[in-house]
Parts: C-alpha cells; sequence; structure tokens
C-alpha cells in the first residue's frame, strides 16, 4: 500500500530516504537563512536607500571575486568535501561575528552593519545554490519534475521557523546567539548532505548525466559526462570533477541554453530588486525605529512564507508534471505583470504584501523547482561551475541593474507607474524566454534518451548470455 508521501508526491519507495534527506538539509538550510535575515534588511536600512543600492553593487563584486574560488574547489576537490568546505567556512564566519559582538560591541556600528549585510547576501546566494546543484546532480530530469517541489516545502518550512525561533530566543539567549543557532543549523543540514549522497541512488536517477561528449542538442554542444555502466557508481562522490575553476564562466557564454538562462535570472532579479526597494521605500515611511522596521519586514516574511505552503500544499505537488516546465516557468512572469499592474492602481502597503506574497509564493513553490530542473540535463560541472555564476554574480548583476533603474525612476519621479510602464513588457519578454528555456530543455532531454536507453538494457555476452 503506497504511502501518503507516494500518493500526494508520487515519490517511489526507493526514492523515500533520499527525498526526506533533501527535504531536511534545505529545511536546516533556510532556518539558519531566515533566523538573521530581518535584522539583516534592518541593518542595511541604517545607510538609507542609495546605502542598500551600493550595497548591491558590493554584493555583486564579492561574489564575482568568490566565484573562481568555488570553481577551484569544485575542480580540486570531491564533492562532499567542495560542498563541506562551502558550508563550514559560512559557519566559522558566523562563529566570528558572534564573538566580534560579544567582545567588542563598540566596534558594531553602521559599516559593519553594512559588511554583515554583503556578507549575509553572499552566504544567501551561496548556501541555496550549493544545495539545488546537489538536487540537480543526485536526481535526474523526472524525478525533478516529481519532487522538487516536494524538497522546496522543507525551505518554505525553513523559512517560516527561522523567524518564529529568532523572536522566541532572542529575548532569553540574545541577538548574538542566533548566530551560533544559525551555525547548528548549517551543520545540520550539511550531515543531511552527506546522507543524501551516500544513500544508493534510485535506478530511475542513474543516468542522469547520460549525454555523450559532444552531442549537437537544439543546437548546443552538450559536454557530457559519458553513460554510466550499469556496475559503476551512480555518484562520484570521490572523484574530483577536474577542469578550470573559470569553467562555469566560459561555458555560460559558449552556451545558448545557459545564456537564456542567465537572462531569466537577471529578469527575476530586476523584478524582485523592484519590489524590493518598493518595499523599502514603503517601511522606511513607517518610522526610524530600528525595532519597528525589523518587525514589520519579519511579518511580510511571515506571510510571504504561508502563502508559499499554501500554494505548495494545494498544487505544487503534480503542477510541473500536468502543465511542464515551459509554463510553470511562465507563471512567475504573468504573476509579476499583473502584480505591477495592480500595485501602480492601487499603491498602498496592503496591495504590496499581497503582491510580494504572490510573487514569492509562486517563485519559490513554482518556479524555483522548475528552474532547478533546467540543470539536471547538463554534464556534472556546469550543474556546480555554471550554475555558481548563474546563481551567483549574474543574479546579483540583476539586483544591481534593478537597483540602478529604480533608482533612476525615483530621481525622475516618476513613482509606482512608471515602474509598472517598466516592468510589465519586460515581464512579457520574461514569459518568452521561459516558454523557450523549457522547450529547449524537453529537446535536450529526448535526445539523451537513446544514450539511456543503452545503459539500460541487459548487456549479453557473444554466447548471448545476460550478464
Amino acid at each position: 500500500m503506497k504511502s501518503w508521501l507516494q500518493r500526494l508526491f508520487d515519490v517511489r519507495r526507493d526514492e523515500v530516504l533520499p527525498v526526506c534527506l533533501a527535504v531536511l538539509f534545505f529545511f536546516c538550510v533556510l532556518v539558519a537563512l531566515m533566523i538573521l535575515r530581518p535584522a539583516r534588511e534592518a541593518l542595511g536600512l541604517r545607510g538609507g536607500l542609495d546605502a542598500v543600492r551600493w550595497l548591491f553593487m558590493s554584493t555583486a563584486l564579492v561574489a564575482l571575486l568568490v566565484n573562481p574560488l568555488f570553481g577551484w574547489l569544485v575542480s580540486r576537490l570531491p564533492r562532499l568535501q567542495f560542498i563541506s568546505a562551502t558550508y563550514a567556512f559560512f559557519a566559522c564566519s558566523l562563529v566570528g561575528f558572534f564573538l566580534l559582538l560579544v567582545l567588542t560591541p563598540e566596534a558594531v556600528g553602521v559599516v559593519s552593519g553594512q559588511v554583515f549585510y554583503v556578507w549575509f547576501s553572499v552566504f544567501n546566494l551561496f548556501a541555496t545554490m550549493v544545495f539545488w546543484a546537489l538536487m540537480a546532480d543526485r536526481f535526474s530530469l523526472e524525478q525533478g519534475k516529481r519532487f522538487f517541489g516536494l524538497i522546496a516545502v522543507g525551505g518554505t518550512l525553513g523559512a517560516i521557523a527561522g523567524p518564529s525561533l529568532a523572536s522566541q530566543l532572542a529575548a532569553p539567549l540574545g541577538t548574538p546567539a542566533l548566530l551560533l543557532v544559525s551555525a547548528g543549523f548549517l551543520t545540520a543540514g550539511l550531515a543531511a548532505a552527506w546522507g543524501i549522497a551516500r544513500v544508493r541512488a534510485p535506478r530511475s536517477a542513474l543516468a542522469a548525466d547520460a549525454t555523450g561528449p559532444g552531442e549537437l542538442v537544439a543546437g548546443e554542444v552538450v559536454r557530457g559526462e559519458g553513460v554510466r555502466g550499469e556496475g559503476a557508481p551512480a555518484d562520484d562522490a570521490h572523484t574530483p570533477i577536474g577542469g578550470s575553476a573559470w569553467a562555469g564562466v566560459r561555458a555560460v557564454f559558449a552556451s545558448r541554453y545557459l545564456l537564456g538562462m542567465a537572462a531569466y535570472v537577471v529578469i527575476l532579479a530586476v523584478m524582485a530588486t523592484f519590489l524590493y526597494f518598493t518595499r523599502l521605500q514603503m517601511v522606511a515611511v513607517l518610522g526610524d525605529d530600528l525595532d519597528l522596521r525589523t518587525t514589520m519586514f519579519a511579518r511580510i516574511d511571515l506571510i510571504t512564507q504561508l502563502a508559499t505552503l499554501l500554494l505548495q500544499a494545494l498544487v505544487a505537488g503534480r503542477l510541473m508534471q500536468r502543465i511542464g516546465v515551459p509554463l510553470t516557468l511562465a507563471l512567475l512572469p504573468l504573476t509579476t505583470a499583473l502584480g505591477f499592474v495592480g500595485l501602480a492602481l492601487v499603491g498602498s502597503l496592503a496591495a504590496l504584501i499581497a503582491f510580494e506574497a504572490a510573487f514569492r509564493a509562486v517563485q519559490r513553490a513554482l518556479m524555483r523547482p522548475a528552474r532547478e530542473t533546467l540543470f539536471t540535463v547538463l554534464p556534472r560541472e556546469d550543474k556546480y561551475k555554471a550554475k555558481a555564476f548563474i546563481d551567483t554574480f549574474v543574479y546579483r548583476g540583476g539586483d544591481v541593474l534593478g537597483a540602478q533603474l529604480e533608482g533612476l525612476l525615483g530621481r525622475l519621479g516618476m513613482g509606482l507607474a512608471a515602474l509598472a510602464s517598466v516592468a510589465v513588457p519586460l515581464a512579457l519578454l520574461w514569459a518568452g524566454l521561459a516558454l523557450w528555456l523549457g522547450r529547449t530543455q524537453q529537446r535536450m532531454a529526448t535526445a539523451a534518451a537513446p544514450a539511456r536507453a543503452v545503459q539500460d538494457a541487459p548487456r549479453r555476452d557473444p554466447r548471448g548470455q545476460v550478464r
């Protein structure tokens, strides 16, 4: 008899353990992030909106500088080791910030708050990027369509639990102690990552990287890793990926498919930044009190996470299987276009909260799992190196572009109507790009199917015996 998990999310019996570990992993990562995010927002706003725009540029620059270091780790270390090194670095950094707050509280000011803002932004990017890269590496496209939405539920639960834990623990333990709590959840998430990598992959995941080297798919040269043999290990956890530290950057500019994903992420970041600065402006009008602003940001985050969880519980489980990746990717652009039109017509904080809740819910419950399946048809090197470049520097580059464009419109005194006049046409272009990416992915997966069929077929020796 099938369990409720198998019936609701189409998770097969041999997939339950790795999926549950993935849910736990994402839960721990999001708790670690969301415990600290409201404080990050309030600290960043201390210097004003113009300072936040410069902080976006600083974050993009730091992300660019960190990318070759991450690429070097991916090239030189086995998968579990570079994943461990990434999370260990951020956990140690949290301990360092804790010691700074406890031992030298007089050194904490506007500048140190801005340093924390940039560090946290980079932490946020890399923590989620590494998680989804492992998911795209560990599971196949077919599996991703079935249960990446379920795995995203773990992140949503973590995003709800994080602010709740912060509010419960801040008074008895003190704000600095939240940094240690965040580091503890990162460590627990890393333990789950080791479990995911070491649990034997289900048979349907064995051919996740089945495109042959140099195969031409939809006008793209796909640099595959070759088809794994029947007796080969599904996860080369002890073998370094190799290649150059800058291979991810070169791969993006050499592939129309990866360039399309980069363009999709840039538009996503621009739209999110438009919404972000609109929220900052409306909250800033409420007053200068740091606690008031932190509370308001936390409430908006809580409403957003609850809307996300509701959407995931009702439709996310099977939506991608029913309407496909192209349409699922296009849902967020269409939601964005409608949201900016409504915001321009109403222009209230309540309308903003409703729009942001819808935007984030569709983004996290539907778009993010669908976007992560785009990487499942790529070779392992691109899943980590090219993905790192797209999800960190390219995303933050879109933030910078959106922040500067929003600032220009603000200086011209054109208001929400002008913002909508830019956002709506861009959202329609974004929807077209989403459809192209989804269809290209389908062609790449179809072209790789014969190789998987050969790999799964029984092998016979010259005497006709099945090996």
